[in-house]
């Protein structure tokens, strides 16, 4: 049937669910587009890891078939809110209905305005809306003791937009919404779709079938499920729309629905039955012995994590630097994929940078793996890049669509074209913001925990640092944890207070906080569960004494570059690494003028002397991680050079310095800095530096008191108690007194000694009783940031244990959203340029975006400082400048900064 504008009766059949943006009077009709999300929800509940992780959140064993038939008439139920005539006549005008008129403060929406009815506001509508959909039926799912479950499950689909529906202060009752208007009856719509319901899914309906779960988490999983199930079913190439009622349509809508779950790769069936199990840590890897043609075994830490019981969630890896975490990690994944008890895996890393270069190595890996035509497709989770395997795509002007270089159709690519879908992938590499957005209430953050229960979650480069992000990555545990799903953390060091809170959250017995003493004794390397405790991991064969040496310089930029400069004349590959953009700038700058013109030893990319920090575009990026590794990475030949940069050089890169200069940090920073020295096996070091290393840039006075009142360099706290990057000057204090004290530092051997009398409640309390009254405010200053930090954290993190409909008010997400994004390090605003300006390391390159940091914006919300139309650059011969709401930035071979 093909609607005409002249015939009012046609309306009567005809509620639309969506409209073609360039065609209106193209529709899909309401009842076709719930029964394709219906289908899609039970098409999601037919994958087993999906409904064992379902099952889970829920508390029992399995979920039964009556159960996922009535969470598919919930799930078909979403947009049941779009009967109302305040929505229809959107697409229906008033004019089709011979003179009738459109009324005054009728809402379009289909969600907000339902809460009227939901809440008996509008007590006449409710009492026919909830006869002619037959709720009473519905009600009777529950158990006799848990009267709401099934209105919460209601109020959960009404929620698929992306964030609990608020039942409180919703819009004024408007009943004329709800009553017929010019052809349109929702009350005879709603009859319609409370009988097809009935016939789509009769095993709902079923009498002796076991009550619906009363455990809030199952509802939290579920508006997770049915917000991919909207997403799946509103997808027009697999559900074109259809504008004539259809008896048969609901076996349709199955077929496609159950074509685009196993397309876009949720349903691996087929994948699994090609699977020949997974090959051997050295074909996985490639990896042989040192100048020999046998194949190296796996190291003890490898082994170790690997070996750890199938039934252990979470495992927490520690070792040093270099010494395999990684491969530890994806070979855990293969044992666990091969054993059936995860789909795939999320790997996060702190940076955008560390998740593209870990990207690669993934990649590798999963083809190794995965030898069938049918092998999952890596996704870049990273926003402002669409990367699919070896893939790029590229996102058309002013469109949704994105072209992929190959111009092939790959539906598994679906993950990888919008951040919201990153974790609907079957492997994604990513920053760990993205993972931990699922913990947080940011729009559409219980999908992105329904589709990371079914993998492997495996966090890179966890430190104790942050009570903020570490709160937050304890709730994201809860959650996945707690929904059945698995989780590895890797870290080259990580203290025992740290190490406990993350094994012992909420879901888990505590374990008892170790003395300092017993925390030294700790194994090391070591792999910890719950259920085994930290067990020793074996020797790795890394053993190295790293020369320690304090120096007072860290705002003597010449000093610096003079250090840096005379190590690479001697033949030394030299690495400088600061806590800030700003400073390493200055350093990089400092040893420019020092070396003036008469040297090659400075790092450049295509003849452009540089540094390597997070602010280059994301081409620039690539090109710059290239060099560094060419210069610095394993098996590179013998040269003196200097590369400077920040901590994007600690984090994932393989590269191999003979010295290191660095900015005073905490212990388990440094020493993740400190594992970039004598990474690898290398005879052509200069004699000078056969034994590695580090001069740790201290401020001018070796008393860091100063710091206490006045942030300096990324360190310290200010007068309002607000920290910077390293906020706690007890544990830099404590830091600084080891280099004091050990002028050679043995790795892996001291690790845990070194970590623990830095960052240890007793360490800090005997360094606060000692130094005197403003080291006790300080540490009463840190003590309230540590307790407002896990207050804030607590109060943005998503309450799970809390119920849709009973508890609303304290599910609801609120008008903090953007402020939790940049809290969490989302890394500011993206901007886009046109005319596109040129790289400044190749012209041939053109520069499509940038992302402008939260910081630098500084006096603008982000709201505000994001632009609709592209900005136009002003180019010159070295880079470009721009500005946003009347703040100047340059972008150059120097990266992006703030032109004040």
């Amino acid at each position: 049937m093909t609607l005409s504008h002249a015939n009012p009766n046609a309306y009567t059949s005809a509620h639309w669910a969506k409209s073609d943006r360039d065609n209106p009077g193209r529709i899909h009709l309401l009842e076709h587009h719930l029964a394709d999300v219906g289908a899609c929800m039970e098409a999601l509940l037919s994958q087993p890891t999906i409904r064992r992780r379902l099952a889970s959140a829920a508390g029992r064993d399995a979920i039964d078939e009556a159960t996922a038939a009535r969470l598919a008439v919930f799930a078909a139920l979403h947009d049941i809110g779009k009967v109302n005539v305040g929505f229809q006549t959107q697409i229906w005008q008033p004019a089709d209905w011979q003179g009738a008129r459109r009324p005054l403060g009728w809402g379009r929406g289909h969600t907000r305005d339902i809460v009227p009815v939901i809440m008996g506001e509008d007590r006449e509508t409710a009492v026919w809306f909830s006869d002619a959909l037959g709720f009473d039926d519905l009600l009777e799912w529950d158990d006799d003791d848990e009267k709401e479950t099934a209105i919460s499950l209601f109020v959960a689909t009404l929620s698929h937009h992306g964030e609990p529906l608020n039942l409180q202060g919703g819009p004024s009752r408007n009943p004329s919404m709800w009553r017929p208007y010019g052809g349109l009856d929702p009350k005879a719509c709603v009859e319609r779709i409370g009988r097809l319901a009935r016939a789509w899914f009769p095993a709902a309906f079923a009498r002796d079938a076991p009550p619906l779960p009363s455990a809030p988490e199952f509802q939290h999983m579920f508006l997770g499920l049915c917000t991919l199930a909207d997403w799946l079913g509103s997808d027009e190439t697999r559900f074109p729309f259809q504008d004539a009622p259809q008896a048969d349509y609901i076996a349709t809508a199955r077929h496609q629905a159950k074509a685009i779950v196993r397309e876009v790769g949720l349903d691996i069936t087929e994948q699994r039955k090609g699977f020949g199990g997974a090959p051997s840590f050295q074909s996985l890897f490639e990896l042989n012995a040192p100048n020999s043609t046998q194949q190296a075994a796996p190291k003890s830490i490898q082994q170790a994590a690997y070996d750890a019981p199938l039934d252990e969630q979470l495992v927490v890896i520690e070792s040093e630097t270099g010494s395999g975490k990684t491969e530890a990690a994806l070979w855990r994944f293969a044992r666990l994929y091969e054993a059936e008890m995860v789909d795939g895996l999320y790997f996060a890393l702190p940076t955008r940078a560390a998740a593209a270069q870990i990207y690669e190595r993934v990649n590798l890996f999963r083809k190794r793996l995965f030898t069938a035509a049918d092998a999952p497709k890596p996704v870049l989770a990273v926003p402002g890049y669409i990367r699919s395997g070896d893939i790029e795509g590229k996102r058309k002007l002013q469109s949704y669509e994105v072209w992929w270089d190959d111009h092939a159709t790959d539906r598994r690519r679906w993950a990888a074209e919008s951040a919201k879908r990153f974790l609907a992938a079957q492997i994604a590499v990513g920053t760990i913001d993205q993972a931990m957005m699922a913990a947080l209430k940011v729009r559409h953050s219980h999908m992105r925990a329904a589709c990371l229960a079914r993998n492997l979650l495996v966090v890179d480069e966890v430190h104790a640092s942050d009570a903020y992000m570490r709160r937050i990555l304890e709730a994201l545990l809860d959650a996945h944890i707690g929904a059945g799903g698995y989780a590895l953390l890797m870290s080259a060091t990580l203290g025992s207070d740290a190490r406990n809170r993350l094994l012992t959250r909420s879901r888990i017995a505590a374990l008892d906080a170790p003395s300092i003493d017993d925390a030294i004794k700790a194994a090391y390397p070591s792999v910890a569960t719950v259920g085994e405790g930290i067990r020793a991991a074996g020797e790795n064969d890394r053993r190295k004494s790293v020369v320690m040496e304090a120096l007072s310089a860290m705002q003597d930029f010449d000093r610096t570059a003079q250090l840096a400069l005379r190590a690479a004349r001697a033949g030394a590959k030299t690495l400088v690494i600061r806590n800030t953009v700003r400073n390493a700038i200055a350093t990089q700058q400092a040893i420019e003028r020092a070396a003036g013109d008469g040297t090659d030893a400075l790092f450049a990319c295509n003849g452009k002397r540089t540094l390597h920090h997070s602010r280059f575009a994301a081409p620039d990026r690539h090109m710059l991680d290239t060099e560094v590794e060419a210069l610095l990475g394993k098996d590179t030949p013998s040269k003196g050079c200097v590369v400077v940069g920040t901590q994007t050089l600690e984090q994932s890169l393989d590269i191999d310095a003979d010295i290191l200069i660095t900015d005073l940090c905490p212990a388990d920073v440094l020493l993740q800095r400190i594992g970039r020295l004598h990474r690898h096996s290398r005879d052509t070091r200069p004699d000078c530096y056969l034994q590695p290393r580090c001069i740790v840039l201290t401020p001018s006075n070796a008393d860091l008191s100063p710091l206490l009142t006045k942030p300096l360099n990324g360190l310290g706290m200010n007068k309002q108690g607000e920290t910077s990057v390293y906020g706690d000057v007890r544990i830099l204090e404590a830091t600084r007194r080891l280099i004091h004290e050990n002028p050679e530092w043995r790795i892996p051997e001291m690790n845990r000694s070194l970590v623990e009398r830095a960052t240890h409640p007793i360490a800090l309390e005997a360094i606060t009783a000692e130094l005197g009254d403003d080291w006790r405010v300080h540490a009463n200053n840190v003590e309230g940031e540590l307790i407002a930090d896990t207050m804030t954290a607590g109060g943005v993190i998503v309450r799970r244990n809390k119920t849709f409909y009973e508890d609303n008010s304290d599910v609801v997400f609120g008008d903090m959203q953007q402020q939790i994004r940049t809290r969490l390090g989302d890394e500011g605003i993206e901007v886009e340029f046109v005319p596109q300006p040129k790289s400044p390391f190749d012209a041939s390159v053109s520069i499509e975006k940038l992302t402008i940091p939260a910081h630098l914006l500084r006096g603008q919300s982000l709201d505000a400082a994001v632009s609709e139309e592209p900005i136009a650059p002003t180019t010159d011969a070295d880079g470009f400048r721009f500005s946003i709401n009347g703040i100047n930035f340059r972008y150059d071979r120097l990266g992006l900064r703030r032109v004040d």
